[in-house]
């Protein structure tokens, strides 16, 4: 009866999870939409309202949820303040490449980024933490490469704002897990922020003072559009931090391709053109991906097989 009821429970943890984590990918994938309603600021100007209302908004949801104490005894380690300074120069990076990419009409190749990122993971975790790897992840890796090549030949440049947003985002994350810094994600995302705070805070000054800030000067809407960055922020992250506590890290690897592919349609539906080419090029990332996900799932359930029974 017990393990009846503990099933049921877990099932429910589960469906909970897979909820909190489908919806924060939904509001990251409509992440374009969101940014291009903020015209006409710029990607400059909505990176700095990004920062600052996020740390506001982080550092009254740490206070009012008592994670306050915590993060201020983690940033007074020397290790772990330089761990989250770095930690969020790299975020701050990873958003403004977004944010040009958005701007820019160049959302389909945002997509890419975020499509090769996983790919990108496992490589730096093989070259830098000298992490093991599988076969089908070193197949994966070198289908996505062969990818990644063949878009930078058949565009005749590299494809800076697709690797740009990989490798940030990727080296985010393995900067986070090789100095160990032990937060939960509302306090990592308040560091982060409140360590760009000072810098953001003294470009919006400028940006002001020389006439170039648009807040203020196209409305309340506006305005409220560009303090609601701090929310549109927060939100999906606390969401997934929700999610991942729930469900298996497999679920969690099939959700994160919902973002992106969201955005690549959303990058088409709003005209951006795909050569036959392109279509080359990201058809082989995908079947790196495929290569991926199958390897993911396959080593998931050869665990649960060898795991002794509980009880």
């Amino acid at each position: 009866m017990d393990r009846e009821l503990t099933g049921a429970s877990g099932t429910s943890s589960a469906r909970t999870g897979t909820l909190y984590g489908l919806t924060a990918y939904l509001l990251w994938g409509m992440l374009p939409f969101y940014f291009l309603t903020l015209a006409p600021s710029g990607a400059w100007e909505i990176l700095l309202h990004r920062i600052l209302w996020s740390a506001l908004l982080c550092t009254v949801l740490a206070v009012a949820l008592r994670q306050a104490g915590g993060l201020v005894r983690a940033l007074r380690a020397p290790r772990q303040l330089l761990a989250v300074s770095v930690a969020g120069l790299l975020v701050a990076a990873n958003w403004t490449i977004y944010l040009v990419a958005v701007t820019s009409g160049r959302i389909t190749e945002g997509a890419l980024g975020y499509f090769l990122n996983p790919l990108v993971s496992v490589a730096l975790g093989l070259i830098v933490l000298r992490e093991s790897i599988r076969p089908l992840q070193a197949l994966a890796v070198a289908i996505g490469g062969a990818g990644g090549i063949y878009l930078a030949i058949d565009s005749g440049s590299v494809p800076w704002i697709a690797l740009g947003l990989a490798f940030s985002f990727g080296t985010y994350g393995l900067v986070k897990k090789h100095v160990g810094v032990n937060l939960t994600a509302l306090q990592s995302l308040t560091a982060e922020t409140v360590v760009l705070a000072p810098v953001a805070a003294a470009a919006m000054v400028w940006l002001v003072g020389s006439g170039h800030s648009t807040f203020g000067g196209q409305g309340p809407a506006h305005a409220a559009l560009l303090a609601s960055t701090g929310v549109v922020t927060a939100v999906p992250l606390l969401l997934f931090a929700a999610a991942a506590r729930r469900v298996t890290l497999v679920t969690i690897g099939l959700l994160q391709f919902i973002a992106p592919i969201l955005q690549f349609v959303s990058g088409l539906a709003l005209g951006e053109a795909m050569s036959p080419g392109r279509w080359t090029g990201f058809a082989i990332v995908w079947v790196a991906l495929v290569v991926l996900v199958a390897d993911s799932v396959r080593y998931q359930m050869r665990a649960r097989v060898v795991a002794p029974p509980v009880g």
